[in-house]
C-alpha cells in the first residue's frame, strides 16, 4: 500500500481506489468504464511477447483479466490495505478457489464450527477426496488452534464475525500462531466489512468477502474477493484462470459504485443493529440475543479491541418454539423474509427453515442451529421505524 493511500480515510478510499490510475478514458468521464470484450487484441507479435514477458502492461483474454475489472480489485485492495486482490463470480468461488489453489493433497486445515453452511459443505464433501482434513474448533480456542497448528495444519479459515452467532476470532493472536509456525490465516470479513475490520492490519494473510453481501450493497448482483499477499494471490489467480469462475464487468462496475457508499451504508447499518440489540436483551420475548456489540456476547471484549464497529447483522431466539419464531417472522412489516444480508433493504431469515430444513432436529443441534433462531440483516431504514416493527411483531407472535 503507497504512503499516499495510508493518508486517507476509509470513505475517501472507498470513493477514488482503483480509479484515478492508468485505465481506459471514456471522454473525460469520472466513472470506470464498463469494458464488455472477451478478448483483446496487440498491435504486432513483439507487444504480445512484450506483454508475455511482464514489459506490456495490457490484458489478453477476459478469464485472465478485465479493466472494470481490475479497477474493482484495486479499490478493494486500497479499503483493505493489501498487496493485491482477485474478484470471483461469488463469495463461495472465492472460497473455493482460495482452499483448492493453497491447501496440499493430503493436507491438513483449520476451522471454526459456526459459519456458511456451504462453506462446511465443501470442505466436508470434496476436500476429503483430496486426502485433506479438517480440524473444527471454537472460534475463542486458541489452544486447540495451536494444537491443529502443530499437528501440522497449513492454513487456518474462518469467518469473524462469524455466521450466524457473530462469534469473533482474535485475529492478532491466531495470525502469530499461524505465522510462526509457517502456516496461512485467512479471515472471511463479509459480516465485518473494510469499515469496521480490517483483518490484514491484524497480521491475517487473506481476508476473504462475499461481495454479494455489503460491498454491492443493494442486493442485485452476486461476487467474491481476496484480498492480501500479492504471491498468495498470484497462485490463487493462476487457478482462478483455469476454473474459470469469472465476474462479469458489469457487475465488476455495479460493485464498483455500491463500495462507494459502503461507510454510509454499513455505518447506519451497525447504528440499527446495536439499537435494536439492546432492545431486543431488554424485551420479555428475547431469549438470547447474539451481538458482538453486547456485553453480553462472550467475545465483546475481542470485538471491541478490533472492531471499529460491530457490524448489521443480529441473531436473536425468541421465546418459545420454531412456531413462534415464525410468527414473529411472518408479522414483521418492514424486512423481506429472504437468504443473504447486507443489502439498503432490512432481512429476516429462520436459519433451521431457510437453511437446515433438510436436517433433523439432532443434525441442527449438533450444528448449534436452534429452532427459534432469528437472524436479522439491518437495512438502513430509519432505527425507530424497525424497533417498532420487531415490537408489534413480538407482541403477536
Amino acid at each position: 500500500m503507497s504512503s499516499e493511500r495510508d493518508k486517507t480515510g476509509q470513505s475517501t478510499r472507498a470513493v477514488h481506489a482503483g480509479e484515478r490510475g492508468p485505465r481506459p478514458r471514456v471522454g473525460d468521464s469520472i466513472t470506470v468504464p464498463i469494458v464488455q470484450s472477451a478478448t483483446y487484441w496487440f498491435r504486432d507479435t513483439q507487444e504480445v511477447i512484450a506483454y508475455q514477458e511482464g514489459r506490456h502492461a495490457s490484458f489478453e483474454y477476459g478469464r485472465y483479466g478485465n479493466p472494470t475489472t481490475r479497477a474493482l480489485e484495486e479499490k478493494l485492495a486500497g479499503l483493505e490495505g493489501g498487496e493485491d486482490c482477485v474478484v470471483s463470480a461469488s463469495g463461495m468461488n472465492s472460497v473455493t478457489t482460495l482452499l483448492l489453489a493453497l491447501m496440499p493433497q493430503n493436507g491438513h486445515l483449520v476451522t471454526t464450527h459456526d459459519c456458511y453452511r456451504r462453506t462446511r459443505q465443501f470442505m466436508q464433501t470434496l476436500l476429503p477426496k483430496m486426502g485433506i482434513r479438517t480440524t473444527v474448533v471454537d472460534p475463542s480456542d486458541l489452544a486447540g488452534i495451536e494444537r491443529a497448528l502443530d499437528a501440522g495444519a497449513t492454513l487456518f479459515f474462518s469467518e469473524s464475525p462469524t455466521n450466524p452467532y457473530l462469534r469473533v476470532v482474535d485475529i492478532p493472536r491466531v495470525a502469530e500462531l499461524c505465522r510462526d509456525r509457517g502456516a496461512i490465516s485467512v479471515i472471511d470479513s463479509t459480516f465485518a466489512t473494510p469499515v469496521n475490520q480490517q483483518a490484514l492490519s491484524f497480521g491475517a494473510d487473506l481476508v476473504l468477502h462475499s461481495a454479494t453481501k455489503y460491498l454491492g450493497g443493494h442486493n442485485d448482483v452476486l461476487g467474491g474477493a481476496l484480498v492480501g499477499r500479492a504471491d498468495l494471490i498470484r497462485t490463487i489467480r493462476d487457478l482462478h484462470g483455469v476454473l474459470g469462475g469469472v465476474i462479469d464487468p458489469h457487475t465488476s462496475y455495479l460493485i464498483l459504485r455500491g463500495v462507494k457508499t459502503l461507510a454510509l451504508r454499513v455505518e447506519r447499518a451497525n447504528r440499527n443493529a446495536e439499537a435494536i440489540s439492546r432492545f431486543l436483551e431488554q424485551h420479555r420475548r428475547g431469549e438470547r440475543v447474539h451481538y458482538p456489540g453486547l456485553e453480553s456476547h462472550r467475545d465483546h471484549a475481542v470485538a471491541k479491541r478490533l472492531m471499529k464497529g460491530f457490524g448489521g447483522v443480529i441473531s436473536f431466539e425468541v421465546r418459545g418454539s420454531l412456531e413462534t419464531a415464525s410468527k414473529f417472522i411472518d408479522a414483521l412489516r418492514i424486512p423481506y423474509i429472504a437468504p443473504s444480508l447486507g443489502g439498503v433493504e432490512s432481512l429476516v431469515e429462520q436459519p433451521t427453515v431457510v437453511s437446515y430444513w433438510d436436517k433433523t432436529v439432532e443434525e441442527r443441534a449438533a450444528l448449534g442451529i436452534r429452532d427459534n433462531l432469528v437472524r436479522y440483516s439491518c437495512g438502513v431504514e430509519d432505527t425507530d421505524d424497525l424497533i417498532r416493527d420487531i415490537e408489534q411483531a413480538l407482541d403477536r407472535a
